[in-house]
């Protein structure tokens, strides 16, 4: 007889194996597995609350639910398998590497059997990427391209809808001072969710705040974040998807990456439900829909191959050889940038910034003051409510900290001009955007031309790069020193907590 084994982030009765109702149901809270990192508290109650709703769903539907809250998967596992010695455990394979070579040893020390069957949360499976992948650098927009015409999505008779793959040129508007960026629905917790959260208070060193907790646990919640998306957010999502506003944590994002990482929702439904919103409605411009899509189509996908295919030797990656420790305020927020304070206070509040405050704040600073990437990447990991570990390592080690190049063409480096442009953080900061060196010039000046200046051999033919070397090399060496000390004084100011 078998019995399914929905994991903590495989939380699905649309597929794999829950799909089907088995008659029992196995699922584990493990003390020891939540423990190993100073996770977020909301994201630690996040997975308990998800995990306990599914186990009282089925347990009404009539399937019989085993839950064990035990100190390690292996004392759960011996507990199950002395009362079922004859039961194969069915599993969907770990995104994660070696997890499921690691669950499999578990099973087989507690003398029973596993099956681990295809993830099917993804929309691009094993044996198809490795058919596409030819062994070559990972593109991104070549592997889009192959899923749009894969699965038909945004095309026409063969041809990208409008006539272009991608129009992310449209996706860069700075919002006007009158906008009103729409609340996004909130869901606050029950009893199950609320029990869930005193547990993680009693039994965890957590980080970040747990109040107002108001993430969806449910599947019926999580339809109902993705209907409130396409109803209400969608239509501006992709004009203003690159903003960064003061006070306004959400903007017209759709906050739906947990919900779809843990299982409670696929990501083709997603889509789709995106796409039916475009076709039905004179209000949803292409360039919203296209950019909502390829964020979950094209990158979610690919940086879950990507991990796959690079994966052990992507976590240690660090081929700019860095090595600085992450400054404490990315724990503390306590930091007179601005911009940084509003957005690791974001991430404090509720475990969530948009991508492009991971991209071109978080982590920008991290590239550019030369932080080791395995810290900012256990940073990420702990911090986010949408993190995994398949998740944070190529988007952070690859994509944020360019500590590989196996599938990312350039490092997103820049200085405060970029931070000035996309937000409107600088107005009120005590660092000036427009001076480089000195006390009070902004942080991101001074170590963009430092790292542009240390890289130089790397950096200065790759061809997405090279351009901005024709400004470096009209600076005079007085004022490349005058850099370099500056860049000095603020990595020494982010480990005394005083920038």
């Amino acid at each position: 007889m078998t019995t399914g084994w929905p994991l903590g982030d495989q939380l699905s009765r649309t597929h794999g194996p829950l799909a089907d109702d088995p008659d029992r149901v196995f699922m584990v809270e493990s003390r020891e597995f939540a423990a190993r990192h100073p996770y977020h508290g909301q994201k630690l109650a996040l997975v308990f609350a998800a995990m306990r709703h599914l186990r009282d769903d089925l347990r009404d539907d009539g399937i019989e639910v085993i839950y064990e809250r035990a100190h390690s998967f292996a004392d759960a596992l011996d507990a199950f398998f002395s009362e079922h010695p004859n039961e194969t455990l069915v599993a969907m394979e770990p995104a994660s590497h070696g997890a499921g070579d690691r669950l499999r040893e578990l099973v087989a020390d507690a003398s029973g059997d596993l099956r681990l069957v295809e993830n099917e949360s993804f929309l691009c499976g094993v044996d198809a990427f490795d058919e596409w992948d030819d062994g070559g650098p990972l593109e991104h927009e070549d592997f889009y391209r192959w899923m749009r015409e894969r699965t038909g999505y945004l095309m026409d008779d063969g041809d990208p809808l409008g006539g272009e793959w991608n129009y992310d040129e449209q996706n860069r508007e700075t919002p006007p001072a009158d906008y009103e960026f729409p609340d996004p629905p909130a869901y606050p917790p029950d009893d199950v969710t609320e029990a869930a959260i005193a547990d993680v208070r009693g039994e965890y060193d957590t980080w970040g705040n747990l109040d107002g907790f108001a993430w969806p646990v449910t599947r019926e919640d999580a339809l109902d974040a993705l209907a409130d998306f396409c109803d209400r957010r969608l239509a501006d999502f992709g004009t203003y998807q690159d903003a960064i506003v003061h006070g306004e944590w959400s903007l017209n994002h759709s906050l739906l990456a947990p919900a779809i990482n843990l299982g409670l929702l696929h990501p083709r439904e997603v889509i789709e439900r995106a796409i039916t919103a475009y076709d039905e409605r004179d209000d949803v411009p292409l360039h919203s829909v296209e950019g909502f899509v390829r964020q979950i189509l094209g990158w979610r996908e690919f940086v879950r191959h990507a991990y796959r295919r690079e994966m052990p030797g992507l976590a240690d990656a660090n081929q700019l050889g860095h090595d600085e420790g992450l400054p404490a305020f990315y724990w503390t927020g306590d930091t007179d940038m601005a911009c940084l304070s509003d957005s690791i206070g974001n991430v404090r509040d509720r475990g969530y910034a948009h991508h492009i405050e991971r991209l071109m704040l978080q982590s920008n600073f991290a590239l550019t003051y030369g932080v080791d990437p395995s810290e900012l990447n256990a940073w990420f990991r702990a911090g986010y409510v949408d993190a995994y570990d398949w998740v944070t390592t190529p988007n952070v080690v690859g994509m944020g900290v360019y500590a590989t190049d196996a599938f990312t063409t350039k490092p997103y480096a820049s200085s405060a001009n970029y931070v000035q442009r996309m937000s409107d953080h600088c107005a009120d900061c005590r660092y000036d955007p427009d001076e480089t060196t000195g006390e009070g010039a902004c942080p991101f000046n001074a170590l963009y031309w430092d790292f542009l200046d240390r890289h130089e051999d790397r950096l200065r033919h790759n061809h997405r790069v090279a351009a901005v070397y024709g400004h470096l090399d009209r600076k005079s060496e007085g004022e490349l020193d005058a850099i370099r000390a500056r860049a000095d004084d603020v990595r020494e100011q982010g480990t005394s907590g005083e920038l």
